[in-house]
């Protein structure tokens, strides 16, 4: 009896550490969809960036060969 019930302590322990990984690796993979995602966000924010910088230095220049 005593080997029975040591053996449900055992693999109910078991249970719980193998649910604990599943969690953490999922919990990981999200992380990793958010930091792309982020960084992405960031990528398109550059460009738009350089976008409005580009278009301000070209209004610049025709403002001054219009003087």
């Amino acid at each position: 009896m005593k080997i029975i019930c040591g053996l449900s302590l055992v693999l109910a322990l078991a249970a719980c550490g193998v649910e604990t990984a599943g969690t953490a690796a999922t919990a990981a993979a999200l992380k990793k969809q958010e930091l792309e995602q982020a960084q992405q966000n960031q990528q398109q924010f550059q460009q738009k960036l350089d976008q409005a910088t580009q278009q301000m230095q070209q209004r610049a220049e025709r403002a001054g060969a219009d003087n």
